[in-house]
């Protein structure tokens, strides 16, 4: 398993928190890459709830690791 970027911001307006199950249903309605959805069915654990896209990727980059000056724009 393996997450981009790109991959991961698929999922930042799934319905949260979820399951498994949950987060494939959303990935496939809503066309997702096939890799997300690959990502998805190798987690292990079916039962396991899922707050955020951190659980799934807990290196996911949050808005403070992006460092800009807000007032500059």
């Amino acid at each position: 398993m393996y997450w981009t970027l790109e991959l991961a911001s698929k999922l930042e307006d799934a319905p949260w928190p979820a399951t498994k199950d949950e987060l494939l249903d959303y990935a496939i309605r809503i066309g997702a890459p096939m890799e997300v959805v690959e990502n998805l069915q190798e987690i292990e654990d079916d039962e396991e709830i899922y707050e955020s896209i951190e659980d799934l990727w807990p290196d996911y980059p949050s808005k403070e690791d992006f460092f800009f000056d807000e007032e500059e724009y």
